[in-house]
C-alpha cells in the first residue's frame, strides 16, 4: 500500500480487553484506510492481538511494537509511520462507527480534488458506563458539508470542546509541526490538538459521530482520583498548551485569525479550569500551595491571558478562595468534567 487516504493510529498498552473492538469496526472498511497499532511496551496479550490481526489483514494493518513510553510516544511513533495522507488517532479502549467512517473517506476523496484541507472535523459520542451516550456536536460552530476558514466559524459553547476524537490532521501537518509530545505523561492528547491547530487554515465539517469515546471505568486516566494522582502531569501539559497560544500582538494585527485564537483560549481555559478544580478537591495545603503557584506563574509569563482566564466564569468558579469556596469548587469540579468531557 502505497498512499492510503487516511491512517488510523491505534496508541495501544495493555489493551488486549478492548482492541478487537477498536480493530473490528476498521476491518470491513474500506481499502482507502491503513491502520497502525502502536504496542507501547504492553505486558498482557496486547501484542499478540495486534499481530494476529496483522497477519490476517497484512495490507492493511501494520504494527509497532516498542518500548514503554506512554501515550504521546505512541502518537508520536503513529504520525512517523503513517502512509496515509491524512491521519486519524483512535485509543484501543474507544472505536470509529464504521457507517460513519465510510462517509469521512468520500469526503476526503472529493476534497482532495480541490486541494485537500488541513482538518476535518466531526462530531463525536460520549459512551459512559452506567450512563447513557452523550453525543458532542459541532454544528453551530462550523458549516457543515464545505470546505471553510476560521472567518466562517462561530463561538463555541460550553461543552463544545476540539477533543482529540474530533479531529483528523493533513499528516504532512503533524509532521511540520514536530508534535515531540512528552514521554510517560497522560493528558497530552490535548497538545495533539492544540500544536496543529495553530497552522489550520483550510476545514471541513462533516457532522456525523464517528468517534466512540468509552469513558467511566475504574481506573482510567480521567477518573477523579487518577487526575488527582497525576496532577503533575496535568500541570506539565497546561503549562505547555499556554505556549501554544498565539500573541495577542499576533492576533490584533491579523496575522493569526481571531476566530482561531478564540477557539484556542477555549480550549486553554478548561485545561486551566480543571487542574485549578482537581488541586481544589485534593484539598491539602500542598495543593492549594500548588494552585497558587501555577496562577502566579501565568500571571507573570502571560498577563494578559491570566486576567483573561481569571475574569471567565469556568476559572473564576475554581478558584474560590477558603473552604467554602472549595466546596463550591468541588461541586463545579464535577459540572466542569461534564463540560469538558471527563465524564
Amino acid at each position: 500500500m502505497s498512499s492510503p487516504l487516511l491512517t488510523v493510529a491505534v496508541p495501544a498498552y495493555n489493551c488486549a480487553e478492548f482492541l478487537g473492538r477498536a480493530l473490528a469496526a476498521l476491518c470491513p472498511s474500506d481499502a482507502r484506510v491503513e491502520v497502525v497499532i502502536v504496542n507501547d511496551g504492553s505486558s498482557d496479550a496486547t501484542g499478540l492481538l495486534a499481530a494476529s490481526y496483522a497477519h490476517t489483514y497484512p495490507d492493511r494493518i501494520r504494527v509497532v511494537h516498542q518500548v514503554n513510553g506512554g501515550h504521546g510516544a505512541a502518537i508520536d511513533t503513529g504520525v512517523a509511520h503513517a502512509r496515509g495522507l491524512y491521519l486519524k488517532v483512535l485509543d484501543a479502549d474507544d472505536w470509529l462507527s464504521s457507517a460513519a467512517l465510510a462517509r469521512v473517506l468520500d469526503v476526503l476523496e472529493r476534497v482532495e480534488e480541490t486541494g485537500g484541507v488541513d482538518a476535518l472535523f466531526t462530531d463525536f459520542v460520549h459512551d459512559r458506563v452506567g450512563k447513557a451516550p452523550r453525543p458532542t456536536r459541532f454544528d453551530t460552530v462550523f458549516p457543515a458539508d464545505r470546505v471553510f476558514g476560521w472567518e466562517d466559524t462561530q463561538r463555541f459553547a460550553r461543552r463544545q470542546y476540539l477533543m482529540m476524537h474530533a479531529v483528523i490532521y493533513r499528516t504532512t501537518l503533524l509532521r511540520e509541526v514536530d508534535l515531540d509530545l512528552p514521554r510517560h505523561t497522560f493528558y497530552v492528547d490535548s497538545l495533539y490538538v492544540l500544536r496543529p491547530l495553530a497552522r489550520v487554515r483550510r476545514m471541513y465539517y462533516l457532522p456525523v459521530p464517528l468517534y466512540h469515546y468509552f469513558i467511566g471505568r475504574a481506573g482510567q486516566s480521567v477518573a477523579p482520583e487518577v487526575m488527582l494522582a497525576r496532577v503533575d502531569q496535568q500541570l506539565r501539559v497546561n503549562r505547555l498548551a499556554l505556549e501554544t497560544l498565539p500573541s495577542v500582538e499576533d492576533v490584533r494585527a491579523g496575522r493569526v485569525p481571531a476566530q482561531l485564537y478564540a477557539a484556542q483560549l477555549h480550549y486553554v481555559r478548561a485545561l486551566c479550569a480543571t487542574v485549578s478544580a482537581t488541586l481544589a478537591l485534593g484539598g491539602t495545603a500542598h495543593h492549594l500551595a500548588v494552585r497558587r503557584a501555577f496562577w502566579r506563574e501565568v500571571k507573570r509569563d502571560r498577563p494578559r491571558i491570566h486576567g483573561h482566564l481569571r475574569r471567565s466564569l469556568v476559572c473564576a468558579g475554581s478558584n474560590l478562595p477558603g473552604y467554602a469556596g472549595r466546596r463550591v469548587t468541588r461541586a463545579a469540579y464535577h459540572l466542569a468534567r461534564r463540560y469538558v468531557g471527563f465524564s
